[in-house]
C-alpha cells in the first residue's frame, strides 16, 4: 500500500558513499527528524530523472532550504557507487542533494512505491514521487501517473506546496 500523507516514512537500510566506501544508514536517520524533502526516481542516467528530475531539485535546493528544509535526498533503486557518481556527474552531490542507493529496494517497497516494467529492464524500480516530511511524518506527497513525466514530482512543484 502507498504511503500516505500524515503516515509516518517506515525505516530500511539504504546505502550511500561515505568516506571509507559503501556505508549502510537507517533512512530513519536520513529522514526521521527534522524538515526532509526526499524525491525517488526510477533509475539513475535514465532520460527524465536526468534531465528533468535531478535538476529541478539542485534549482530548488536553495529555496527549500529557506523554508527551513535541513535536508533534500535522492534515493533511487540503484547501488551506492552509481549514485555516487551520478550526483557527480549531474552536480546533484555539489549542490548539496544526498545521493542514496536503496539497492534491495527495500524502502521503496516499504513506502509502495515499487513497480516493474520488464519490457525495459526496469524491474523492482521507484515510481516518480517527492515528499515533504516532518519528523518522519509525511506532509505533502506528490506521485507521476507516468514514470517517463516529471511534473508534480519536480522540485518546483513540491515548493510551490510547502
Amino acid at each position: 500500500m502507498t504511503i500516505s500523507v500524515g503516515e509516518t516514512l517506515p525505516d530500511a537500510t539504504v546505502l550511500r558513499m561515505g568516506e571509507e566506501g559503501p556505508e549502510e544508514v537507517q533512512m530513519a536517520d536520513l529522514a526521521g527528524s527534522g524538515k526532509v524533502v526526499l524525491f525517488g526516481l526510477p533509475g539513475a542516467y535514465t532520460g527524465t530523472c536526468t534531465t528533468a528530475h535531478v535538476p529541478s531539485f539542485i534549482r530548488t535546493k536553495a529555496d527549500f532550504e529557506a523554508k527551513g528544509v535541513d535536508a533534500v535526498i535522492c534515493v533511487s533503486v540503484n547501488d551506492p557507487f552509481v549514485m555516487d557518481a551520478w550526483g557527480e556527474s549531474t552536480g546533484a552531490t555539489q549542490a548539496g542533494i544526498q545521493m542514496v542507493g536503496d539497492a534491495a529496494s527495500a524502502f521503496t517497497k516499504a513506502i509502495g512505491m515499487d513497480f516493474s516494467a520488464p519490457p525495459v529492464g526496469l524491474i523492482d524500480r521507484s515510481k516518480r514521487f517527492a515528499l515533504y516530511a516532518e519528523d518522519g511524518v509525511v506532509k505533502v506527497l506528490h506521485v507521476e501517473e507516468n514514470p517517463g513525466v516529471c511534473e508534480t514530482s519536480a522540485g518546483e512543484a513540491l515548493l510551490a506546496a510547502l
